[in-house]
């Protein structure tokens, strides 16, 4: 289900010193019969941690934008992203593929 309009009802935890610690992991699947990416984890704070933990070990590329994961945490998980983030989203992705050294398929 796509939305236009995210929710506006979560609410973040902070840390003793006021700092949120938020991570959101991505997917992109080119082969969906509607391919756009996914939220698959979000976490705030220890849970975060172990997000970032879990992309280092696997030398998953991590990107820092507080506004976009803000609202991608929004979205419940396997959520398809909705349309107003995909620029946003595409220019993750493609720091991704960048950092990485790989290309999209048709590239």
């Amino acid at each position: 289900m796509n939305r236009c309009n995210l929710k506006q009802d979560k609410t973040l935890n902070t840390t003793d010193d006021g700092i949120i610690k938020q991570a959101i992991a991505l997917h992109y699947d080119e082969s969906r019969s509607r391919p756009v990416p996914q939220v698959t984890a979000t976490g705030q704070n220890e849970i975060a941690e172990q997000i970032l933990e879990l992309a280092r070990q696997h030398n998953i590329p991590v990107h820092e934008d507080a506004d976009l994961a803000v609202l991608l945490s929004q979205l419940d998980l396997y959520e398809d992203i909705p349309e107003v983030l995909y620029q946003a989203v595409a220019e993750v992705l493609a720091f991704a593929y960048i950092v990485s050294g790989k290309t999209p398929k048709g590239f």
